[in-house]
C-alpha cells in the first residue's frame, strides 16, 4: 500500500511540473539614460494575453541645449499580445498625467517656454525581442490626445513676463505621440 501512495504521489507531483511562467517584468528604457533621463516601468501578467503596465518618465533638466526640458510623466497601460503575454507583437491602450517646465517643439526657435501639466490619453504598438528566458527589448512606440493646461513665459524677462493673453490657465489640445524607446526588461 505505502508502495502504490508513493507512485501516485510521485505522478502528482510529476505531472503537475511545467516550464516556469515569468508573470513579472521591470523595465528600463536604453535610449534615454544616456542623456540622463530616466524612464522605468512594471509590467504584470494577467492571463495569457492581458498585461498591465505602469511607468515613469522623469528628465530632470532645467535646461538641455538651452531649452526648457524638465518633465515629469505617469502613465498606466493595458495591453494585448497576440501570441503570448510578455512576448512578440502587442497594442495597448494608455492614459497618464504629466507636469513640465519645457518649450514645446513649435516654440523652439523663439525666447519663450511653457509651465503646466497634461493629461494624456493614447494607444501603444510594441513587439518584445526575445534575447533569453528572463531578458528581452520592448520595441514601441505611441501617442494619442494630450490636453494641456499651462502658462506660457518669456525665457529672459524679470520679473517674469507672460506671452500669452489668458487669465488663468492657457489650454491646448493635440494628437501627438508622446511615448516611445527601447525598454531593456528583465521577467521575474
Amino acid at each position: 500500500m505505502k508502495k502504490i501512495l508513493a507512485v501516485f504521489i510521485l505522478m502528482l507531483s510529476l505531472g503537475g511540473m511545467q516550464a516556469q511562467e515569468y508573470k513579472n517584468q521591470i523595465k528600463g528604457n536604453m535610449l534615454f539614460a544616456p542623456l540622463g533621463i530616466l524612464n522605468v516601468g512594471y509590467e504584470h501578467a494577467f492571463n495569457q494575453h492581458w498585461t498591465g503596465q505602469a511607468d515613469i518618465f522623469i528628465s530632470p533638466w532645467k535646461s538641455f541645449a538651452g531649452r526648457h526640458l524638465q518633465i515629469y510623466m505617469g502613465h498606466v497601460e493595458a495591453r494585448y499580445y497576440f501570441t503570448k503575454a510578455m512576448e512578440k507583437w502587442y497594442v495597448g491602450a494608455n492614459a497618464g498625467m504629466g507636469v513640465y517646465n519645457m518649450q514645446k517643439w513649435n516654440y523652439w526657435n523663439s525666447d519663450m517656454y511653457q509651465k503646466g501639466f497634461n493629461f494624456m490619453l493614447g494607444a501603444t504598438i510594441g513587439y518584445q525581442v526575445k534575447l533569453s528566458n528572463r531578458w528581452s527589448i520592448d520595441l514601441y512606440v505611441g501617442g494619442g490626445t494630450s490636453q494641456s493646461f499651462y502658462h506660457g513665459w518669456y525665457k529672459d524677462k524679470y520679473p517674469r513676463q507672460r506671452y500669452d493673453s489668458a487669465q488663468a490657465w492657457n489650454k491646448s489640445g493635440e494628437f501627438i505621440p508622446f511615448r516611445g524607446g527601447a525598454m531593456i526588461s528583465y521577467k521575474f
